[in-house]
């Protein structure tokens, strides 16, 4: 079993930064896929980024190219990422999850965080 429990939510101006953490314990499959996704309010959950564990891939959506950065700390078992040029419409449950395929697929994805709240004041 593997736990996932983010940290970093908040409230941030729009043009503002943040940075979410997702701390890995239990079985943490090391080969395992990272990934974040969000659920904005009144939608369905969506892919955000997704990374190796290696490191050597990453995956992004559209909308957030550019502006996010998704990395990893293997010693500290810790996913993270770094929220740069907030906009409004990145108000969303973010959430953290692992799973074996690569891939942007919510499906894909057997472990999950309870998610933390990131609010965009315009």
């Amino acid at each position: 079993q593997v736990q996932l429990v983010e940290s970093g939510g908040g409230l941030a101006q729009a043009g503002g930064s943040l940075i979410l953490s997702c701390a890995a314990s239990g079985r943490t499959f090391r080969n395992y896929i990272k990934g974040w996704f969000r659920q904005p309010p009144g939608k369905e959950r969506e892919f955000v980024a997704a990374i190796t564990w290696s490191g050597g891939s990453r995956s992004y959506a559209d909308s957030v190219k550019g502006r996010f950065t998704i990395s990893r700390d293997s010693a500290k078992n810790t996913l993270y990422l770094q929220m740069n040029s907030l906009k409004s419409e990145d108000t969303a449950v973010y959430y953290c999850a692992s799973g074996q395929k690569f891939s942007q697929n919510i499906r894909d994805y057997d472990y999950w965080g309870q998610g933390t709240q990131v609010t965009v004041s315009s």
